[in-house]
């Protein structure tokens, strides 16, 4: 089917122009003054809102041994 009434390159722009992407706002972190996105926990810290909410030290500490599990049983499989 041929449609009746084309829309002209400019009308279609138009119509697309608050289609651009913004940048991502950023903070500064209130305890360690690095950059994090608004309303979202900071990856160094792990304070928000003036409140330790994630232990950063016992995550990365639990993380070190199911990495050192997960080495000692591949060294058994083979």
């Amino acid at each position: 089917m041929v449609v009746r009434m084309r829309a002209t390159k400019s009308h279609t722009k138009n119509r697309r122009s608050h289609h651009a992407l913004v940048g991502a706002a950023l903070i500064k972190c209130k305890n360690c003054d690095s950059f994090k996105k608004n309303h979202i926990v900071c990856k160094n810290c792990g304070f928000y809102n003036d409140m330790k909410v994630i232990d950063l030290v016992k995550k990365a500490e639990k993380k070190q041994v199911k990495n050192k599990k997960k080495q000692e049983e591949i060294k058994k499989a083979k």
